[in-house]
C-alpha cells in the first residue's frame, strides 16, 4: 500500500547521484496510529480560551494512556521488524513511535524505496524520490516512516552581526525583557524550558563567562541525546554553535531561575520529529515551554512530516506545553529560489506560536521606536511571515483578516507575535569563546519562551497553548503594535499583519489577561 504523504523530490541542483552501499546502517522511526480512534481528542482551541488554572490539562502519562499508540500495535510492529532481521530500538507509547535499524539492502526494499548516495556542495546524504509503500503487516497500523532519506532538513534562524553602522546598537537579553515589561518578581523558578537543537553545541565555560558578565548565576542546563546526537560544539561562530548558545543565553538570562533542557537531534526530518517528541513527552524533565529556532520552507517537507510534527505540537497543547517557533530570517519568500511568498515550517503549525522579528531602539530602557526587521540591503536578513499553503485558517485567527496565500488558499497566518531580531539591534552573547552580537527570529523564540516560563511561575499553572487568547480582543491589546516596515512581500499595518503578527509583548499585561481569561465553557 502506498504511504500517502511520503513523496520525496530530488535535491535541488547541483547534486550528484551514486550507488549506496547495501551494508550502510539505516535507522528508521515508524509512526503508529493512535489507539482509541473513536475517543474524542481534546478540543484544545476551546480549552485554551479558559484561564490556565481552569483548563484541566492531561498529564503526559494520561495522554499516553488515552491518545498514544496501542501497545498491541507496538508489539505487532516489533515482531514484524524482528522477523525481517531488523534491530528494534526504543518505542514510545505517548509519541506513537518505534525505532528500528538495519542495513540499507533490507530497509530500502521493505518500504519500496530505492536508496541512493547523493552528493551536494558541502556534504552528502542518503536520498530517495517518490512515495514509500507499507508492508502488508504494517498497512493498518503505521501512518509514517522517517529516516530512509537523511538529507539535511532544517536551517538555523540566527544572523550574526557583521556589517556595522554608527546607528547600530546591541542589548543584553534582560534589557530587552525589561523594555517589554516582563512581569516583575519572576525569574522562571520551578519551570523547565526545552530547547530543540539539530547540531552544534555549547561550552560550559562560555556559559560561566557569559552569565558572570551579566551578574547572573549560570543556569542549570541538561543536555539530552536523541537518535545518537549530542552536545558537539564545532568551534564555528557562524555554524550551529551560534544557534545553541544564543538559545541558552537568551532563555537563561531572561528566566535565570528556570531549568534549561537542550534536546540534541540529527538535522533530518526523522531527527526533528524524534527531538520534538522527546521534549513534548519527556516524563523526566517535563518542560512546560519548548523553544524551536530551526525550520525550512513548507514545500521542503513531506506531507507526512508536516502532519507528524503538527500532531506533536497539538499533543503539547493538550498537555499544557507551549511551543514557540522562529518564523524564519529570509523574508516573505523564506529563501525559496522562485521568490514566491511562502512560510517557514514548523512555525506554520496552528499549534505553535510563530515568532517574527523587529528592529528595536531603546531610550532610557524604554521603547523609542520599533519597525519590521528588514536588513536585506546589507545582507543581514529579514523576518519571515506570510500565509500557509498547507494548514487552513484556524478559527482563532478569524478576527485577524489574514490575506489569502499566493495560490488563493485560505491559510494560517504567520507569525503570531514578534520581538527584537535585527542584528543591528541584536543581542550581546558569547559563542565559542568570543563575545559577539546575534539577531534573527531564533532569538525571539527563546525570548518568548522565557516570558511564558515567568508567566507560568506567577500563575502557578502552565499558560500552555496561548494562541486563541492572543487573538481575543483582550489578548491583542497586550501588544506593542508594529505598523512600519515590510518583509519584502508583506507590509506592517495596524493590528495583525504577516510581518510581526500582533506585535511585541507587554509581558505584565499578558499575564493579567491570562490570569483573568474567561472560564466559560
Amino acid at each position: 500500500m502506498r504511504l500517502e504523504g511520503s513523496e520525496r523530490s530530488p535535491l535541488p541542483e547541483p547534486h550528484g547521484v551514486g550507488p549506496l552501499d547495501g551494508a550502510e546502517r539505516v535507522e528508521v522511526t515508524i509512526l503508529l496510529r493512535r489507539q482509541f480512534a473513536s475517543l474524542r481528542y481534546p478540543d484544545v482551541v476551546r480549552l485554551a480560551r479558559r484561564s490556565p488554572s481552569q483548563r484541566g490539562y492531561l498529564s503526559r502519562e494520561a495522554f499516553a494512556q488515552y491518545h498514544g499508540a496501542d501497545p498491541a500495535d507496538v508489539e505487532r510492529a516489533t515482531v514484524f521488524a524482528r522477523d525481517q532481521g531488523l534491530e528494534v530500538g526504543v518505542s514510545a507509547i505517548g509519541a506513537r513511535t518505534l525505532r528500528v535499524a538495519g542495513p540499507a539492502r533490507l530497509l530500502g526494499p521493505l518500504f519500496g524505496a530505492p536508496l541512493e548516495r547523493w552528493s551536494y556542495p558541502g556534504g552528502s546524504c542518503r536520498g530517495r524520490t517518490g512515495y514509500l509503500s507499507l508492508p502488508k503487516e504494517l498497512e493498518r497500523i503505521a501512518v509514517g516512516v522517517f529516516g530512509l532519506d537523511n538529507r539535511p532538513q532544517a536551517r538555523t534562524h540566527f544572523r550574526r552581526h557583521k556589517t556595522f553602522a554608527a546607528t547600530d546598537v546591541a542589548y543584553t537579553p534582560p534589557a530587552v525583557a525589561a523594555a517589554y515589561d516582563y512581569p516583575a518578581g519572576t525569574d522562571g523558578s520551578g519551570e523547565t524550558i526545552g530547547l530543540l537543537e539539530l547540531g552544534g553545541g555549547f561550552s560550559p565555560s562560555d556559559l560561566t563567562s557569559y552569565f558572570g558578565q551579566l551578574g547572573l548565576p549560570t543556569p542549570s542546563v541538561t543536555a539530552v541525546s536523541v537518535d545518537g546526537a549530542g552536545n558537539a560544539p564545532t568551534g564555528n561562530l557562524d555554524g550551529p554553535d551560534g544557534e545553541v548558545e544564543l538559545d541558552i543565553e537568551v532563555a537563561g538570562a531572561v528566566a535565570p531561575g528556570a531549568h534549561l533542557v537542550v534536546y540534541f537531534a540529527p538535522n533530518t526530518d526523522r531527527g526533528f520529529l524524534d527531538g520534538l517528541n522527546e521534549a513534548v513527552h519527556d516524563t523526566t524533565n517535563r518542560p512546560s515551554v519548548i523553544s524551536v529556532s530551526w525550520g525550512s520552507p513548507e514545500s521542503s517537507w513531506t506531507a507526512q512530516a508536516r502532519a507528524a510534527l503538527n500532531a506533536a505540537c497539538e499533543d503539547a497543547a493538550t498537555m499544557g506545553v507551549s511551543v514557540l517557533v522562529a518564523a524564519g530570517d529570509n523574508g516573505a519568500s523564506d529563501g525559496v529560489s522562485t521568490g514566491v511568498p511562502t512560510v517557514d515550517f514548523p512555525a506554520s503549525s496552528p499549534f505553535a506560536t510563530a515568532c517574527g522579528g523587529t528592529r528595536l531602539l531603546l531610550t532610557g530602557g524604554k521603547i523609542a521606536s520599533e519597525v519590521v526587521w528588514n536588513e536585506l540591503a546589507i545582507g543581514e536578513g529579514v523576518t519571515g511571515g506570510g500565509v500557509s499553503e498547507a494548514f487552513p485558517l484556524p478559527s482563532f485567527q478569524s478576527p485577524a483578516n489574514v490575506p489569502k496565500a499566493p495560490n488563493g488558499f485560505v491559510g494560517r497566518g504567520v507569525p503570531d507575535v514578534a520581538g527584537d531580531a535585527d542584528p543591528a539591534s541584536g543581542y550581546s552573547v558569547r559563542v565559542d569563546g568570543t563575545d559577539t552580537v546575534i539577531g534573527g527570529t531564533s532569538a525571539v523564540a527563546p525570548l518568548w519562551a522565557a516570558l511564558l516560563a515567568r508567566i507560568n511561575q506567577s500563575l502557578g499553572a502552565p499558560a500552555g497553548y496561548v494562541n486563541p487568547l492572543l487573538y481575543s480582543p483582550a489578548g491583542a491589546a497586550t501588544f506593542h503594535d508594529v505598523t512600519s516596515g515590510n518583509n519584502d512581500g508583506y507590509s506592517a499595518a495596524p493590528g495583525w499583519d504577516p510581518c510581526t503578527g500582533w506585535g511585541t509583548p507587554d509581558g505584565t499585561r499578558l499575564l493579567e489577561v491570562l490570569r483573568s481569561a474567561s472560564t466559560a465553557p
